[in-house]
């Protein structure tokens, strides 16, 4: 496998030299302003990256793994992990459930906090990411790669007006372009067992005009729908938990899969992202592609 940079915010902070960017979540935290912080992942000035996500993956048994294996033989560039660490996000759960899995992976990881573990973040989620060089005093952060920026968002917590997160949101989207990746773990539109999740419609709202993709997992499917307020969205839930049935009947669903186990590759250039929903025997389930107005600072 090539080598890859390693995550880089512990010696942002380092240099930094205590700054208050690595606080709060807007539930008591830094003074300082969110949009003012470092993003967690510099740009690597890559023309083109290989990005796989996937949620719901961090479980004991053998489907777990096999997308866990099938991810790292494509040696991808990021993996952005959607949320879910089961069965409530302990610390020993992530020692357990996602560092053997997922473990090999953490320094291209970017992660996004699901509802499974978002109760115990402060010594789950938290602790261990931390440990990896990413900050987790705040659930939000963006980087760049290969043309795009990537935006991290939290659906537990920060949705409300005033907010670190939604005061951060503004000026985080404010390079003008649409070549931006949106995700988080609620998914806004999902024809699985929990369906939408309305909950999260300030995220949408504030990406739309601004990202031509968004992901999201917490339904443990494969879905794709078709593009509303300029966006596509992706659910990727089916990492390894027990799959759910997907509605195809669902409007505005474009592809749905509820029943193998897989992951969202994504292939990133300027202006542009080849899409493919893979199972784990590496069939491609569904694929096409996304094109988006380049960002002004490329």
């Amino acid at each position: 496998m090539r080598a890859r940079p390693p995550a880089v915010l512990a010696a942002v902070c380092l240099i930094l030299a205590g700054l208050a960017s690595c606080g709060g979540d807007g539930d008591g935290g830094s003074n300082a302003s969110p949009a003012d912080q470092p993003s967690p992942v510099r740009s690597d000035g890559k023309r083109a990256a290989q990005v796989w996500a996937v949620g719901d993956a961090a479980t004991p048994g053998p489907a777990a793994r096999r997308v866990a294996r099938m991810i790292a033989r494509a040696e991808p560039d990021r993996l952005l992990y959607l949320g879910d660490v089961y069965e409530s996000g302990t610390a020993e759960e992530f020692e357990r459930n996602y560092e053997p899995v997922y473990g090999r992976l953490a320094d291209i990881t970017a992660p996004t906090p699901g509802n499974h573990e978002w109760d115990n973040r402060e010594e789950g989620y938290d602790a261990y990411w931390a440990e990896r060089g990413l900050p987790t005093g705040r659930h939000h952060y963006s980087f760049k790669t290969a043309g795009w920026e990537i935006v991290s968002l939290n659906s537990e917590a920060g949705l409300e007006d005033g907010s670190s997160q939604r005061r951060w949101l503004p000026r985080a989207l404010s390079e003008p372009g649409t070549c931006r990746i949106s995700f988080w773990h609620r998914p806004y539109q999902s024809a699985g067992r929990h369906g939408d999740q309305e909950q999260v419609a300030p995220l949408w709202e504030a990406v739309s005009g601004h990202a031509a993709i968004v992901i999201g997992g917490n339904d443990h499917g494969m879905q794709r729908f078709e593009p509303r307020d300029g966006l596509v969205q992706f659910v990727s839930g089916a990492g390894g938990r027990h799959l759910y049935e997907v509605d195809r009947s669902e409007p505005g669903l474009a592809f749905g899969e509820g029943d193998e186990y897989g992951a969202l590759r994504l292939d990133l250039r300027p202006g542009s992202a080849r899409y493919s929903f893979v199972n784990v025997e590496g069939d491609t389930l569904d694929s096409g592609t996304i094109r988006c107005r380049p960002l002004r600072g490329g």
